[in-house]
């Protein structure tokens, strides 16, 4: 009986270290950031802009990393971008400060030049215009439904192009995705190399359609609980087991870039699933 006893309690105390164990890993997963390196082998890109570097921020949800989010604000100056994504979700609806958000851009806006477009959250606070205005006082090109060409020093051009999120809009959402790319490269040569900042990766087969080249999105925040050997379980807009949750997604000509994301909203934390930066190198495969 003794002997039993004794059993019992080194099995209570072995679940209480590996419980303590799994809850550190947890902490450290959710509030440490990882660098995710990709490089796109983008066929079409102008020659002038190979190595062309640039960093995605998405789903940033008000998250913090260190004080004044120096963490995260250290890891994009170290990557030294040509330009600086942020693919939505920027704030969070549930916690919405403003001001707390922008601080993050402030601290990197002599980095690179921003490029930004809404996620839902930036929507379903009904205050998206002031959110706009504000980041494009602070030197953020704010892409709502349209695009920019921006040139290499040898003159060579590329486009990039943002649309609003669905929610924006009453109409079917693939509808609408559509009807607003067409409306943003509508002045680019078909020839030209268009890049695109969305929200939304499960529109990937849309993005295809409209011959996008290359396609910065977020959104899954990696399905939220990875499953090694498997992927992410849950993700808005693609349900259980959802397709489009982190890493490069390739179809015809379009390559697809989706992030993890950096914060959390309605589901507190992440499991096997930890927060990230994107850096994607552009290589010139002409």
């Amino acid at each position: 009986m003794h002997l039993r006893k004794r059993r019992k309690y080194k099995g209570i105390i072995l679940f209480f270290i590996l419980f303590l164990l799994f809850g550190i890993y947890i902490y450290k997963e959710n509030t440490t950031i990882g660098v995710t390196l990709v490089e796109i082998n983008a066929i079409g890109l102008p020659e002038s802009f190979d190595q062309y570097r640039i960093v995605q921020l998405s789903d940033i949800h008000d998250s913090e990393f260190g004080v004044n989010n120096l963490d995260l604000v250290n890891k994009v100056k170290a990557m030294s971008p040509d330009a600086i994504f942020i693919t939505g979700d920027f704030i969070d609806g549930n916690r919405y400060d403003l001001e707390h958000s922008l601080e993050i851009i402030k601290q990197l806006y002599d980095v690179a030049p921003f490029y930004f477009v809404t996620g839902n959250h930036e929507i379903s606070t009904n205050d998206e215009e002031r959110i706009k205005s504000e980041l494009a006082g602070l030197g953020v090109k704010v892409l709502s439904n349209e695009s920019v060409t921006i040139s290499s020093q040898k003159g060579e051009q590329i486009a990039i192009g943002g649309i609003e999120d669905p929610l924006s809009s009453n109409l079917d959402e693939q509808i609408y995705v559509e009807q607003v790319i067409g409306n943003a490269f509508k002045d680019v040569p078909d020839d030209m190399y268009k890049i695109l900042l969305s929200h939304r990766p499960e529109h990937f087969d849309v993005y295809v359609d409209c011959q996008i080249d290359l396609v910065f999105s977020g959104h899954a925040h990696g399905g939220q609980l990875r499953i090694p050997g498997i992927g992410g379980l849950v993700a808005p807009g693609q349900g259980w087991f959802p397709k489009y949750t982190s890493g490069v997604y390739e179809m015809d000509k379009t390559s697809m870039v989706v992030s993890r994301g950096l914060g959390n909203s309605i589901a507190p934390i992440r499991v096997f699933n930890r927060p990230e930066v994107i850096v994607v190198t552009m290589k010139s495969s002409n």
